[in-house]
């Protein structure tokens, strides 16, 4: 089904060869290399040498909960005018359900801001971002920049990055992207898909064969070979925006006639370009899939990559089950979470379907699904079935076509465009119930529930097609490859009128004299202070879990309403791991603001050292230590909620993505790396000389450790290789006092 190659391999008479088996000339490899689609588009934007590149984007965007914070960072940082085309949406607190008046008024800011710097603004319920982005503002050949990690329009031919809130603001401040050039991997899709088959049921098979590994960690992948053809477009935007579940950078796909067709439709017939790899082509890896033997797949809670087909997990449902099961109960801290409960008579029984947002909201899922649902009902039962079309112009076109009658028919309830289901902040399913969705993720907790109140539900994904199946036969899990209907459905007929009537278009237009519109919750970011001679760290909690995810770092759904709010965001900072640490980070941000105010350590923190007594110059703050942490989420709220409550850095073995190890640097946090951070909470660690370490780029080390009871020993951690402009934003404390000093 996959297979996957990590050595060097070449695309060469229409097939993927291993390098050892493809006999090239070095000189030839060294043309090979620039055959991809990627190294076309990297060098088209690249303002540095090819190994360092240095990355200026075509566009950005952004949601309601991430630009607020964005433009009151570039504002302080300077901000004059948008630079290049912005596009503010408002997807995620679309509902103004928490908070009182809290939401809109940070949509009205987004709209006063689009205004003052010349954005683009869309209002709520109109559409998700990815898909506003694809309908609207991606090209080929072309890249953008999104403050969402599932920023992916590469079946579009536009290599799109999902990256933390600072890299919009250096885009803004017209700096670059600065990342080492990265692996690009060759994905060669053969063979065509059965019926019943969609695209997450691909996206889940890939995510399975390669996150264990991290083979695609912050690499680029490259979609070729004859299977793409065979794919509508809905087909690829839906397992190319599941591609972020890799931990890969980005992604691109050959263009085509049906990329064309879908320019065409959406009125941007100049914006499409014909992409396709030239032969021989040299890539870093391949991966190989071949469509026609995937299957319809599960991803069990709590990952992704937790994937079977449906047939094999239905052929086992309760020992697997019972594995994640297991999870559960650590999560709840208690023995009374089931999962292999819902298997009766031989059956799993499901309490509720979702099909929503950028992956599960287009035309193609839903109307397939509703196809599926036709003379059907889901039952009077405790099943039930939520759909949310990506856009407007996607619903228009279900209504019109007789879909969204056929969903309600069947006792499926038809919302707007709304990404809650995905982040937790809707639909969330009952303590202990199992929820199948056609959405991004299913990380622990990241559904809604509150474990810490005793909360658990569980997301299990699945395709578009097989939760329709599953709604048809009364919440019975059931693959649509075992289920007969009719797969042709209406063709799709895109209206640009609903966003010509609606959407602010302003890009490129500023009004200078424009007032920016705030609300009681927005405020400015808390003044950081520049990185001491020497640190002392305190170690304020310590996670001993295998991948610790942005959604635990700082929670998703219950926090959105506070986004614009540093401080009060910043009490929610790893509430569903270490309840204790906001209170042990703020005794630490007290004790060094006394330092700095009586210009001494307290007697509390001179104690506790025992003899150790820190230099003169020395800076005191509070660190993490974990695992892997920040796959998921490009929020940078995971790392600046860490910053205002008083953190100077992150110790762990491995980052699980560019985009949170960039968050640190930007936040002026120094991203340690350590072969066995065996630290516990309490222990201190002293660097000597830290800040002409960091500029003097030295990667390695040598910090005191000083335990309780005074015991002293040394280790060493690893930094990694700064551009010049992180070693200053690091020296300086953060991004914002980098770009005000340079402004000075």
């Amino acid at each position: 089904m996959v297979k996957v190659i990590k050595t060097g391999a070449y695309f060469t008479e229409g097939r993927i060869v291993k390098e050892s088996q493809a006999f090239m000339t070095s000189d030839k490899k060294e043309k090979a290399v620039k055959n991809t689609l990627s190294y076309a588009i990297l060098k088209a934007h690249n303002t540095g040498d090819f190994e360092n590149l240095k990355l200026r984007f075509d566009a950005i965007a952004s949601h309601d909960i991430t630009y607020v914070g964005i433009i009151q960072t570039a504002k302080a940082s300077g901000l004059e005018s948008f630079p290049i085309p912005y596009t503010l949406t408002n997807c995620h607190n679309s509902l103004c359900a928490v908070g009182g008046t809290i939401n809109e008024d940070d949509h009205v800011f987004g709209l006063s801001a689009a205004k003052k710097y010349g954005g683009d603004y869309v209002p709520a319920h109109l559409a998700v971002i990815h898909q506003y982005m694809r309908e609207c503002a991606a090209k080929c050949g072309a890249m953008i920049l999104g403050s969402d990690s599932h920023t992916r329009y590469g079946a579009l031919g536009t290599m799109a990055v999902g990256e933390g809130g600072p890299e919009l603001v250096k885009q803004l401040l017209k700096q670059t992207y600065d990342v080492k050039r990265p692996e690009i991997v060759a994905v060669y899709l053969k063979g065509k898909l059965r019926k019943g088959v969609g695209p997450q049921d691909v996206a889940l098979a890939l995510i399975k064969a390669t996150f264990a590994s991290g083979f695609l960690k912050n690499k680029i992948l490259e979609f070729i070979g004859p299977g793409v053809a065979g794919l509508s477009m809905d087909y690829r935007n839906g397992i190319d925006v599941m591609t972020t579940e890799t931990t890969c950078l980005s992604s691109i796909w050959e263009t085509d006639a049906k990329t064309e067709e879908f320019y065409r439709e959406h009125g941007r017939e100049k914006d499409y370009k014909k992409m396709t790899v030239v032969e021989p082509a040299y890539y870093d890896g391949a991966v190989t899939v071949d469509l026609s033997r995937i299957e319809p797949m599960i991803a069990l809670p709590f990952h992704p990559s937790n994937a079977y087909t449906i047939r094999e997990f239905l052929a086992n449902p309760e020992e697997l089950l019972k594995k994640a099961e297991e999870q559960g109960r650590k999560i709840l801290g208690k023995d009374d979470f089931s999962l292999a409960s819902k298997v009766r008579d031989g059956k799993v029984y499901v309490d509720q379907g979702v099909i929503a947002g950028c992956a599960g909201g287009s035309y193609e899922n839903l109307a397939e699904a509703a196809e599926i649902l036709k003379e059907k009902n889901i039952g009077a039962d405790a099943f039930t079935l939520s759909v949310y079309p990506a856009s407007q112009p996607v619903y228009k076109s279900l209504a019109e076509n007789g879909y969204v009658a056929a969903f309600a028919l069947a006792g499926a309830v038809v919302k707007t465009a709304f990404c809650g289901p995905c982040f937790g902040a809707g639909d969330t399913p009952a303590t202990g119930a199992l929820s199948v969705r056609h959405t991004t993720r299913n990380f622990e907790n990241r559904e809604g529930s509150k474990p810490a109140q005793g909360q658990l539900a569980a997301v299990a994904l699945m395709d578009a097609r097989s939760i329709a199946a599953t709604a048809a036969n009364g919440g019975v899990l059931t693959s649509a490859l075992d289920y007969e209907y009719s797969k042709r459905i209406r063709k799709y007929k895109y209206d640009a009128k609903i966003y010509e009537n609606r959407v602010y278009r302003g890009a490129g237009k500023p009004q200078k004299n424009a007032e920016l519109v705030y609300g009681p919750n927005i405020a400015d970011w808390p003044e950081q202070i520049a990185l001491g001679k020497h640190l002392l760290i305190k170690i304020v909690s310590v996670l001993k879990d295998p991948v610790t995810t942005t959604d635990e770092l700082i929670p998703s759904g219950e926090t959105s309403s506070y986004r614009s709010n540093p401080m009060k965001l910043a009490e929610f900072a790893l509430s569903r791991k270490d309840p204790q640490y906001v209170s042990r980070a703020k005794a630490v941000k007290e004790e060094e603001k006394s330092r700095r105010t009586e210009g001494k350590f307290p007697e509390s923190v001179l104690k506790a050292l025992g003899g150790f007594a820190p230099a003169e110059g020395t800076v005191y703050g509070s660190a993490v230590v974990s695992n892997k942490p920040g796959d998921g989420s490009a929020r940078e709220q995971a790392a600046s909620c860490q910053r205002v409550l008083g953190g100077v850095a992150n110790i762990c073995k491995e980052y699980a993505t560019k985009r949170y190890q960039s968050n640190l640097i930007n936040w002026g946090m120094l991203p340690f790396t350590c072969e066995k951070p065996d630290f516990k909470t309490g222990d201190f660690v002293y660097l000597a000389d830290i800040a002409e370490c960091v500029e003097k780029g030295e990667r390695r080390v040598v910090a005191k450790v000083i335990s309780s009871g005074g015991k002293t020993r040394d280790t060493v951690l690893c930094l990694p290789e700064f551009t010049a402009d992180e070693r200053a934003i690091l020296l300086a404390g953060c991004l914002i006092n980098y770009n005000k000093g340079k402004k000075a």
